[in-house]
C-alpha cells in the first residue's frame, strides 16, 4: 500500500537529468553499433576485409562483458557521478582514437576500451536513475533514461551511417566524441550526484545471487536477449532469401518506430504493471515469429510481424533494468552488472547460434528457434510471481 508519506513525495521526474542520463544510454548503444552501417569504409580504409572490420562491433561487445562485473565491484563505493564522468570521458576518448587511427589493432584496442567504458556505464546507468525519484516513479524514470537505446537503432544509426556515407566514417565517430564532450558538460551541471555503496565484506555477485528473484530475471535476460539476437543479426539475410532483400531498410524502420512506442506504453505503466508487461512483451515478439514462420514470403505480413516485433521488444531494455533492480535492492548494482554481462553475452551467443542455424537448416529455421526460446522465457516469468517479476 502507498504510505502517506510516498503520497507527500514529488512525483514530477526530473527530466534535465534524466535525459542526460538518457543521452549517455544513446552515445553508448550508438557507439556499439555504429561500425556496422561503416563496414565497408572502414575495412578499405584500414585495409582489412569486411569480417575483419566488423569485429570491431565484437571487440567491442566483448569489452563490455568482461569488464562489467569486476569493475562495477571495484568502483561500487565511487560516487555516481564521478563514475560516469569517468565513464563518458573513456568514451570519448575511444571514439576519438578510433576517428583518427590509422592501424587495426590499434582501432580495435580503441573498440574494446569504449566496450569497457560501456559496461561501467551500463552497470550504474538505470540504478543512478531511479535514485534520483521517489520509488512510485521509479520504473518510469528508468524508461525515459532507456528510450536512448531504441532512439540510437532507429535514428542514430541511419544517420551514422548516412554522414559516413557523405563525410567519411572518421567523421561519424569524431561527431560521437563531440556529442560525449557536450554531454560531459551536461552531467557536470546538471545530474545531481549520489553515493556509492559502503564497503562490504561478502562478494557483491554472490550477495546479488543469493537474493530471491535476481536469478530468474537474469535468466529471462539471458534467453530474451538471445532469442531477439538470433533474429535482428540475421534480419538482412531472411528478408533476402524470402525475395524481400530490397525491404530491409523499412522492415527496421517500421521495427524502430514501434520499439519507441513500446518504451512509451512500457514508461506509462511500469510501475504498477511490470510482470503483465513483462509478459505482452513476450507474448507480442513470439507473435511476430509465428508470423514470420508462416507468413515469410508476404511483404504486408512480414511488415505487422516488425510492427509487433518492435513494440514487444521496444521497453524490454526497462522492463529488465527495472526487475533485476527491483528484485536486488541493496544489492541492485552488482545485479545490474551481472545483467549488462549477460546481455552482452546473449548478443555475441545470438550471432552464433543463429549463424548454426543458417547452416544447418536455413533461414526458415530463424522463427521457430525464436519460439523455442521464447517458451522457457514465459515459463519462468510466469512463475516468478512473488519475486521477480511480482503480482502488484
Amino acid at each position: 500500500m502507498t504510505t502517506a508519506q510516498e503520497l507527500r513525495q514529488p512525483t514530477a521526474l526530473p527530466l534535465p537529468a534524466l535525459l542526460a542520463l538518457a543521452t549517455a544510454v544513446f552515445v553508448t548503444s550508438l557507439t556499439e553499433t555504429l561500425p556496422a552501417g561503416l563496414l565497408p569504409a572502414m575495412s578499405e580504409d584500414l585495409a582489412v576485409s569486411e569480417p575483419a572490420a566488423g569485429q570491431a562491433v565484437t571487440v567491442y561487445a566483448v569489452g563490455t562483458a568482461l569488464t562489467a562485473i569486476p569493475l562495477s565491484a571495484a568502483t561500487a563505493h565511487w560516487p555516481r557521478k564521478r563514475l560516469l564522468l569517468a565513464a563518458m570521458a573513456g568514451f570519448g576518448a575511444a571514439n576519438t582514437v578510433t576517428a583518427v587511427s590509422a592501424s587495426y589493432p590499434l582501432t580495435l584496442a580503441a573498440r574494446f576500451v569504449a566496450g569497457v567504458a560501456a559496461g561501467v556505464a551500463w552497470a550504474l546507468l538505470a540504478g543512478y536513475a531511479r535514485r534520483l525519484v521517489p520509488p512510485r516513479v521509479q520504473g518510469r524514470a528508468v524508461a525515459v533514461v532507456m528510450a536512448g537505446v531504441p532512439l540510437a537503432l532507429a535514428v542514430g544509426v541511419p544517420a551514422g551511417t548516412f554522414l559516413g556515407g557523405v563525410f567519411g566514417w572518421r567523421t561519424a565517430f569524431a561527431l560521437m566524441t563531440a556529442l560525449t564532450a557536450v554531454l560531459l558538460g551536461w552531467i557536470a551541471v546538471g545530474v545531481p550526484d549520489r553515493p556509492g555503496q559502503e564497503r562490504a565484506g561478502r562478494t557483491p555477485v554472490r550477495a546479488a545471487l543469493a537474493v530471491p528473484g535476481v536469478v530468474p530475471v537474469l535468466f529471462v535476460t539471458l534467453v530474451f536477449v538471445l532469442a531477439h539476437t538470433v533474429l535482428y543479426a540475421y534480419i538482412a539475410t531472411f528478408l533476402d532469401r524470402h525475395g524481400m532483400g530490397g525491404s530491409t531498410d523499412l522492415v527496421l524502420l517500421v521495427f524502430g518506430g514501434t520499439s519507441l512506442l513500446g518504451i512509451v506504453v512500457v514508461g506509462a505503466r511500469i510501475d504498477r504493471r511490470l510482470r503483465a508487461l513483462t509478459v505482452a512483451g513476450v507474448l507480442l515478439v513470439g507473435a511476430a515469429a509465428a508470423l514470420l514462420a508462416a507468413f515469410g514470403d508476404r511483404p504486408w505480413l512480414v511488415l505487422v510481424a516488425a510492427a509487433l516485433w518492435g513494440l514487444g521488444w521496444g521497453g524490454a531494455p526497462t522492463l529488465l533494468q527495472t526487475a533485476v533492480a527491483d528484485a536486488g535492492g541493496e544489492h541492485a548494482d552488482a545485479a545490474q552488472s551481472m545483467l549488462v554481462t549477460l546481455w552482452n553475452a546473449a548478443m555475441a551467443g545470438g550471432g552464433v547460434v543463429g549463424g548454426v542455424l543458417l547452416a544447418l537448416f536455413g533461414t526458415a529455421a530463424f522463427p521457430f528457434g525464436v519460439l523455442a526460446l521464447l517458451v522457457p522465457v514465459l515459463a519462468v516469468v510466469w512463475a516468478a510471481r512473488e519475486h521477480g517479476f511480482p503480482v502488484r
